[in-house]
């Protein structure tokens, strides 16, 4: 017998149950499944409980650095793992138990808990029933992507996702990947005592930033005695006792590391290999993410695939916006695109990297006439009352257009201060409307108009730097 809905929704990440809610508010029977943890990886081992451990590591470290604001603590800073594990699980789980309550709440809402798989276009089984559906909606994200790599199916290593159960401070930590989710666990575990080690195969961090940036970020965790080794080409894993050798070099060189445990974050896979897509004819790219259009219809235009698994983000914000661009489309009769968001993210490290729009060297390819504005956090009243002067503000513009092309704050409120120049880009208001404004003293955002009142060519800056 197959149960008939008016839209089932596989997956509970973060576009799926505002999705639920949207649309059974709208008079629709919905079906949501959900085969793990609801609120899918930022609930459970993104960004809730990562901030959170980031918020115990930052504690730990202004309380060693509490005699630099004439505080005087006294002993030795001692960092309970079991408790911050606690406190972390305590977080994440109230956050996943009110997605749970709040899709079990929603009148014309069915909840599932299984794994959903296609029968056919226009079909889904969850255990033993069958659900049809005029309209469904793939929300099953990524996972923990592991390489192809000599020796590490011999030893135990963690992941991001694994990293979520350790209760304990590990001596030496290993991170392989020098990007996002592997700085922020190099900052923190260092913060809490370890001695971490970042490996990175490419000739620098966060590869997808300007270099200024890679270079930045990469003195502000050296300065805590975090290991960096870059160009590790040739990785290979090797047990060594009780511990774990990363060799770094081609043809049996040898650089190498030795730690206790081993983080890989390297990057994501999405959830697709299982959930029968082939009999539905859904395609997905080389990757395995599932092909859309600008409106996230995949080829099978009843089906959407939003969130993580699209490709089309990688982050809970795309996720969100993913719902909003599919709700407004099909309840409103809207006409929204993913072409009609710009790029903006963060680096959650201490001091933080807020990002907006395009980097210099998109900006240099698309053939742009360019001005450009900085300023170092030591010149910003708020980073020096906090003691946190690392970073620089950056923001591009337009010289033609006057609009801004994209922003770069890496440092103490760069995370929010990011927004004020994203909302001047949606606006697609020129520089000068932010320029002229009057910001409230003393805060970051405060600087952002002397920055664009400092504009100079691009290619007066690119002179100075050759």
């Amino acid at each position: 017998m197959t149960d008939r809905f008016d839209a089932v929704i596989i997956g509970t990440g973060q576009s799926g149950p505002a999705l639920a809610a949207r649309l059974s508010s709208a008079g629709m029977r919905v079906a949501i499944a959900e085969r793990n943890l609801f609120g899918g990886t930022c609930v459970n081992t993104g960004c809730i409980p990562t901030k959170a451990l980031v918020a115990s590591a930052y504690a730990a470290h202004l309380a060693r650095c509490a005699a630099d604001f004439g505080v005087d603590i006294g002993g030795t800073i001692d960092v309970d793992m079991r408790r911050v594990k606690a406190r972390k699980d305590q977080i994440s789980g109230k956050s996943r138990t009110n997605v749970e309550k709040w899709l079990k709440g929603l009148e014309g809402c069915t909840v599932l808990e299984g794994h959903a798989r296609f029968e056919s276009a226009n079909s889904v089984r969850v255990g033993d029933r069958v659900l049809s559906a005029e309209r469904i909606f793939v929300n099953v994200g990524t996972r923990p992507f592991i390489p192809p790599m000599p020796g590490l199916d011999q030893v135990d290593f963690l992941t991001n996702s694994t990293m979520m159960d350790v209760d304990f401070l590990p001596e030496h930590l290993i991170i392989i990947g020098g990007s996002y989710i592997g700085l922020e666990f190099a900052q923190m575990y260092r913060r809490f005592g370890s001695n971490v080690t970042v490996v990175e195969k490419g000739p620098r961090l966060i590869g997808r930033e300007d270099e200024d940036v890679s270079s930045a970020v990469r003195d502000i965790l050296a300065k805590e005695s975090i290991g960096i080794e870059l160009h590790a080409e040739c990785m290979a894993v090797e047990k060594r006792g009780a511990h774990i050798a990363v060799k770094l070099d081609c043809q049996g060189g040898k650089r190498e590391i030795v730690g206790s445990h081993l983080l890989v974050a390297v990057g994501r896979k999405p959830n697709t290999d299982d959930l029968g897509l082939d009999r539905a004819g859904i395609a997905v790219d080389e990757r395995g993410y599932i092909t859309v259009d600008d409106r996230l219809q995949t080829a099978v235009p009843h089906v959407w695939a939003l969130g993580d698994c699209n490709g089309r983000g990688a982050f809970t914000h795309t996720s969100y916006n993913d719902y909003e661009i599919v709700a407004d489309n099909l309840l409103n009769g809207d006409n929204r695109s993913v072409r009609d968001r710009i790029t903006a993210y963060g680096l959650f490290i201490d001091p933080p990297l807020g990002r907006a729009g395009m980097t210099l060297e998109e900006i240099r390819r698309a053939g742009r006439k360019a001005l450009i504005g900085m300023r170092p956090m030591e010149r910003v009243g708020r980073a020096v009352e906090k003691g946190e002067t690392q970073g620089f503000m950056k923001i591009v513009v337009d010289a033609d257009t006057k609009e801004i092309l994209g922003a770069a704050i890496l440092g103490v409120g760069g995370d929010e201060a990011i927004h004020c120049v994203l909302d001047t880009m949606y606006a697609k208001a020129p520089y000068t409307v932010m320029q002229r404004a009057m910001h409230i003293h003393p805060t970051v955002s405060e600087l952002l108009p002397t920055v664009l009142g400092e504009l100079k060519p691009l290619t007066d800056i690119d002179a100075e730097r050759r």
